[in-house]
């Protein structure tokens, strides 16, 4: 994991945002030894908790990455109607906030198929379990995620 991603991770907590770590970064989390590049989350799309998102990262320069222009990130409440997703760049590291995962479902069945991590500071964050992971993977198909469900999997063997 990389500094700037946990520096992500800390300003989503500070600001008390209600997500759950999903991705490479949640393997990693479980014992993985896949790189990841960026910081996937899924989250409440409501507009407080993406107003509280705004705030946690306003300092460092979001945009739009999926958008030519890379326009800035500017949540209104008219902006937060129908949101499903968000792809951000920041002067710090990549975030994907998603309101569901494929293989779970949206963000309140993904928040009940996680567990409790304790990080860097003493900070607590929400990983989606290993199970789900697995399953969240599985749903994905891509060949990265193939590699990812082995290593998984053998990390539940070895508990077992």
């Amino acid at each position: 994991m990389t500094d700037s991603l946990i520096d992500i991770l800390q300003r989503l907590s500070e600001c008390h945002v209600d997500f759950v770590i999903v991705g490479g970064f949640a393997a990693v989390a479980h014992g993985s030894t896949m790189v990841t590049q960026d910081l996937d989350i899924c989250c409440d799309f409501s507009r407080s908790n993406l107003m509280k998102l705004q705030k946690a990262i306003v300092d460092i320069h979001p945009v739009h990455r999926l958008t030519p222009k890379r326009i800035p990130l500017k949540i209104t409440p008219k902006f937060c109607k129908g949101l499903k997703n968000l792809y951000i760049d920041t002067d710090v590291g990549s975030l994907d906030c998603l309101s569901s995962v494929l293989g779970i479902g949206n963000f309140k069945k993904v928040r009940k198929h996680s567990v409790t991590v304790k990080g860097m500071n003493n900070r607590t964050f929400r990983v989606l379990a290993l199970d789900a992971l697995i399953l969240a993977k599985k749903a994905m198909g891509r060949p990265k995620d193939r590699e990812t469900v082995i290593q998984l999997q053998a990390i539940i063997d070895k508990k077992t």
